[in-house]
Order: structure tokens, then C-alpha cells, then sequence
């Protein structure tokens, strides 16, 4: 059995203020117009029949006392067209929405208003120095432009636009659709003019009518220190021209940052692998280093182990908010083992073995006696 309160969204002792608001909200989710799912105009039909039944007392009285039933045995006509003084169902919701725009004439949007053109993309590549630092760079790419022939209105000189005679201006017609509940109106774009509200009876030979051409524009740009991969810079007002008089679009600059063969970006840091002899890693030293502002001597400290690292602070990637402050340099060490040795290099190092291995023997009967309570 239907709930025409359920159906509504609204409780038994709701006011007709309340369901006036209910009829109001779920008319927007249910109406054919802008829902697409299939049993939307089903669900539209019932949500209109709830809401003719409930804003009338007698109605109202009768239902609640016998139901959707106790209407029909009444006389009351509970199909076809609503009859309780609305019209059709839908005068009910052009009541409602009908100076709200989208299903009536009341909104509609004006065909000859400004509109801003569309934004365009233009993705570029740039090496890793020049992410680093940044760069002032020349850029190609097409966009449209308003038609020099005819200013923009698409006509041939010494004509101009006419105002459509089908939608008389308005860019919109309104079809009316007849279902078992009535006839149902909705607004469309007018075929005559596409929408546009003005036809062209000589359209301009240099853009077909279009009122634009397609045209390669140069500029500079500037892109800043510390961009990174996928980083976006826009450019205002070079994208497509506008529309009756609208401002161009934006031109947004997407690019594309190339690996480095030396450096590895992290955020603001960048980070670089030095490889150091054992001998280096032993006695500590003092090396040259590649940074992004050139070579510098940086200190190994004795002792030091592969993947410890040595911090070069200020030297990374500059912070766009911030030119002034840039991240730091890690360079991360790794202790190189020797593949080849020389024969003199080979006789040290058994040397040096020895030492060490004997450095760890008993050197007395104490020793050995320690050792054993030890565990050695």
C-alpha cells in the first residue's frame, strides 16, 4: 500500500508549510528533466500524487481515515490529471521552480551574456637546472582568437546577426511532452540557433561564421626557482577568446621536470652518493664534491661508515614562497672495497690484517686466563 507521507518524507501531523517544503526538495532529485535514472518519472508521478492528496483537508481527511482506497470509493480521481485545483503536475512544480531557471523561462540563462573563453593546457619540458634556478622561456601553441575580418560576431562586413525568430532572441524553446498525468514542459536548446539567440544570414568567409580562427601565438614566460615535476604556472588571458565580449581563458603551463644524472630531488633537498676508499673512511679526508653552485670541499670524518651521511645545508633547491631559503645537499658516503690491487697494496694490506688480527690475541697468561672465563 502506498504512504503518501513516506513517499514525502514527512510525518502524519505535517503542516502544509511542510509539505509544501518536502514537495519542493524532492521534486528537484525526482523531476524526468534532471534525473536519468528510469523509474525517476514513476517516482516523479507519485511524489506529484502525495502532494496534490495531502494539500487538500478533504483529501487529506479521506485518506487518512480509508486510504488510498477510501479515495477512489469516494469519487475522488486519484489518476490522470491532478484535479484538486493545481492543474497538471507539471503547473505544480512550475509553481514552485518556474522563475528558479533550468524548467522554466523565468531563469534562463542569457544567450548573448559575456562568456570567458576555455582554458587551455600546454605541457613543456625542462632539465633540472633550470627547475633548480629557473628561467625565462619563449612557448609556442594554438589558440582562438577573435576573427580580425569580423570582430567576433561571425558575420560578413557590412551585415550583422539577426535575432532568431524561433526563440526570439532567447537561445531556448519550450517542448511540451503529454503523459497520463498531464502535459509535462520542459525548456531545450533552440534547433534554429543552437542557442546562440541570433542567426547569421551571411556568415564571415574568413572564420565560417565563427566568430574566431585558430591562430599560433608566441610568448615568455617566467618560470621560478624550485619548480618541480609536474608543477603548473598560469598564464592569464591566453587561452581562447571569449564569447560577447567575455574575457580569453587562461593558458596553464604544465611541466615537465627531466631526471638528473647526478642529483636526486626530494622535496627541496637534493641528494648525491660519494664514494670513498677504505683508507678514506679509516683517516678521514678532505674531497671535492659536485653542488648545484659548483664544486666544494666538504670533511669525511675518521671512522666514518657506508650510508652515513654529510649534510651541505642551505645548497638544495630554492622554496618557490621562499627564493631566499633552499633545502639542503645530502651527500650519502659509501666505502668503495677494492676490486684490483697492486701487488704493493696487497702487501699492506696483509700487513695491515695482521695487525689487526693479532691485535685481537691474548698478549700475556693473564690475557688467556681472562679469555677463557671470558668465553674467547
Amino acid at each position: 500500500m502506498t504512504d503518501y507521507y513516506e513517499i514525502l518524507g514527512v510525518s502524519k501531523d505535517a503542516s502544509k508549510d511542510e509539505i509544501k517544503s518536502a514537495f519542493r526538495k524532492k521534486a528537484r532529485q525526482l523531476h524526468p528533466d534532471v534525473n536519468k535514472e528510469p523509474d525517476a518519472e514513476e517516482k516523479f508521478k507519485e511524489l506529484g500524487k502525495a502532494y496534490e492528496t495531502l494539500m487538500d483537508d478533504n483529501k487529506r481527511s479521506t485518506y487518512d481515515t480509508y486510504g488510498e482506497d477510501g479515495l477512489k470509493n469516494a469519487g475522488f480521481d486519484t489518476g490522470g490529471p491532478f484535479a484538486g485545483g493545481f492543474g497538471d503536475l507539471n503547473d505544480i512544480f512550475n509553481s514552485f521552480f518556474g522563475s528558479m531557471g533550468g524548467f522554466g523561462f523565468g531563469g534562463r540563462p542569457d544567450p548573448n551574456a559575456p562568456i570567458e573563453g576555455d582554458d587551455l593546457r600546454l605541457d613543456i619540458e625542462i632539465n633540472f637546472e633550470e627547475a633548480v634556478f629557473g628561467i625565462e622561456k619563449e612557448i609556442k601553441f594554438d589558440h582562438l582568437e577573435l576573427c580580425p575580418e569580423c570582430s567576433g560576431t561571425g558575420a560578413q562586413k557590412g551585415s550583422s546577426p539577426v535575432v532568431c525568430p524561433t526563440c526570439h532572441g532567447t537561445g531556448q524553446v519550450q517542448q511540451v511532452m503529454r503523459t497520463p498525468l498531464g502535459s509535462i514542459s520542459q525548456i531545450v536548446t533552440c534547433p534554429d540557433c543552437r542557442g546562440k539567440g541570433k542567426k547569421i544570414a551571411n556568415p564571415c568567409k574568413a572564420c565560417s561564421g565563427h566568430g574566431k580562427i585558430e591562430k599560433e601565438k608566441k610568448v615568455k614566460i617566467k618560470i621560478p626557482a624550485g619548480v618541480d615535476n609536474m608543477s603548473k604556472i598560469r598564464v592569464s588571458h591566453e587561452g581562447d577568446a571569449g564569447t560577447n565580449g567575455g574575457p580569453a581563458g587562461d593558458l596553464y603551463v604544465v611541466l615537465h621536470v627531466k631526471q638528473s644524472d647526478y642529483f636526486k630531488r626530494e622535496g627541496n633537498d637534493v641528494y648525491t652518493r660519494l664514494d670513498i676508499t677504505p683508507s678514506q673512511a679509516a683517516l678521514g679526508d678532505e674531497v671535492i664534491v659536485k653542488t648545484l653552485d659548483g664544486e666544494q670541499k666538504i670533511t669525511v670524518q675518521a671512522g666514518i661508515q657506508t650510508g652515513n651521511s654529510i649534510k651541505i645545508r642551505n645548497a638544495g633547491v630554492p622554496y618557490i614562497s621562499r627564493p631566499s631559503q633552499r633545502g639542503d645537499h645530502i651527500v650519502i658516503v659509501a666505502v668503495k672495497t677494492p676490486t684490483k690491487l697492486s701487488e704493493e697494496e696487497r702487501n699492506l694490506y696483509k700487513r695491515l690484517y695482521e695487525i689487526q688480527n693479532n691485535a685481537k690475541q691474548p698478549s700475556s697468561i693473564m690475557d688467556k686466563v681472562k679469555g677463557v672465563f671470558n668465553g674467547v
